[in-house]
């Protein structure tokens, strides 16, 4: 069964708002905010909750921009994951138990230290893209076979 999740990221002029998962799934990457959405909650509800809890700031206004399909050969997890662009938000970043939000400059982004399927997909995010793709990935680190369409 596929878990429903979330991706959230703030792009502001030439920048984007990172965070470095510090526990749990993706330790050690940066990445955008998000996570599981609970029992009885949309989608777009999950994805405000879980980014406050990420990072301190509230969502304001935000717009869904794509849905990527996970699957993990080795574990045989399934996710399905919404990525929100964040519009209008309240607040400034601050660290948490999960993630330690940071800056970037988008010709900066540390792509080596991210999730290998960033490299495909956000540049087409960080464009003004609405997406929808698929990775299958024989482990954490390897894609063994990802689509990627603009819709």
């Amino acid at each position: 069964m596929k878990k429903v999740c979330t991706l959230c990221f703030i792009k502001e002029n030439d920048k984007i708002l990172l965070g470095m998962k510090k526990r749990g799934f993706g330790q050690g990457r940066w990445n955008g905010f998000g996570g599981k959405v609970k029992e009885g909650e949309s989608i777009k509800q999950g994805a405000v909750r879980e980014f406050e809890e990420e990072c301190g700031m509230r969502a304001i206004d935000l717009e869904e921009v794509g849905v990527i399909d996970f699957s993990f050969l080795d574990n045989g997890e399934k996710l399905e994951v919404h990525i929100f662009d964040i519009l209008k938000y309240e607040g400034k970043p601050s660290e948490t138990e999960e993630m330690k939000p940071e800056w970037f400059y988008i010709k900066d982004i540390p792509f080596s230290c991210m999730w290998p399927d960033d490299t495909y997909w956000m540049p087409l995010f960080l464009s003004g893209k609405k997406i929808k793709a698929s990775f299958d990935f024989d482990n954490q680190d390897k894609i063994n076979k990802y689509e990627i369409m603009e819709i």
